[in-house]
């Protein structure tokens, strides 16, 4: 069998309904990379918050995080196929705005190593990993860099207005995607940023053909990432839209070892 990328989502995919890695994922991970596959996590999530799961999957490839705004190996700061793209603070400055037509819990600022919000609100239990609580006021006196992405955690009935407004007023200069469990977030990054741009990097770098991407997920900000592999497959779990799109689909959810399953049957591991 050729050697195949497979390019993981985290929540709704690799890990449960409780944030959890089971130790059947970890198991089929193994299997797969000792039969010479590479696998590599593409995340809405920041680095910061999903470095944890890197390491208990002792991975030492390449990571896609803030949905492909960056593309990086962790351990490794001269991978010379690394890219990391941001956008403006004047625009992330500018949607603190937004709070004042919508019901909206947090909007916060990504930068590569920190995090500035608007509020204490903390939209999942692991949005500051090992305890961190230090918050940084989002702010213009604050915030001196551009930032990787604004994150505006709001309920799923706010969305579609809102996404409409950030549309309006930034028109084609930032990608919005969506993604989380029970307080979704609306993920802002720069135009032309999504997951399959970084997946692309990736089997690039690995001399790896379109035909031999595997890559999983479940929602909107997997869209084109499931669009470009040559096997996209949705999770039992996932949305509509990516079953319509998806070669295939698993036969369990997330919360059922989905993932491994599949991967375990289709690497015939």
């Amino acid at each position: 069998m050729d050697k195949k990328l497979i390019a993981v989502d985290l929540d709704g995919t690799t890990l449960n309904q409780q944030s959890l890695i089971s130790d059947k994922t970890k198991q089929v991970f193994q299997k797969a990379r000792e039969a010479g596959h590479i696998i590599s996590i593409a995340t809405g999530r920041p680095y910061r918050n999903s470095k944890h799961y890197y390491d208990q999957l002792e991975m030492i490839t390449p990571m896609i995080n803030f949905n492909g705004a960056l593309c990086h190996v962790p351990n490794e700061k001269d991978w010379s196929n690394q890219y990391h793209k941001t956008i403006s603070r004047d625009i992330a400055l500018d949607m603190l705005d937004l709070k004042k037509d919508f019901d909206i819990q947090l909007i916060a600022a990504e930068l590569l190593d920190s995090v500035y919000t608007d509020e204490s609100f903390l939209p999942y239990p692991d949005f500051f990993p090992h305890g961190q609580k230090d918050v940084l006021k989002l702010s213009s006196t604050n915030l001196k860099q551009n930032p990787t992405s604004v994150c505006v955690f709001t309920a799923q009935v706010n969305q579609e207005q809102i996404i409409n407004k950030i549309v309006q007023r930034y028109g084609n200069l930032v990608e919005i995607r969506t993604w989380g469990g029970h307080t979704p977030c609306l993920e802002v990054v720069s135009a032309g940023v999504q997951k399959a741009l970084g997946v692309e990097r990736v089997a690039s770098a690995y001399g790896i053909k379109q035909q031999n991407v595997i890559a999983f997920g479940d929602e909107d900000n997997d869209y084109e990432m499931i669009q470009y592999a040559g096997n996209g497959i949705v999770m039992k779990n996932g949305i509509q839209a990516l079953k319509d799109i998806a070669n295939d689909m698993t036969e369990e959810t997330n919360d059922n070892d989905g993932l491994a399953l599949y991967l375990e049957k289709f690497l015939r591991l």
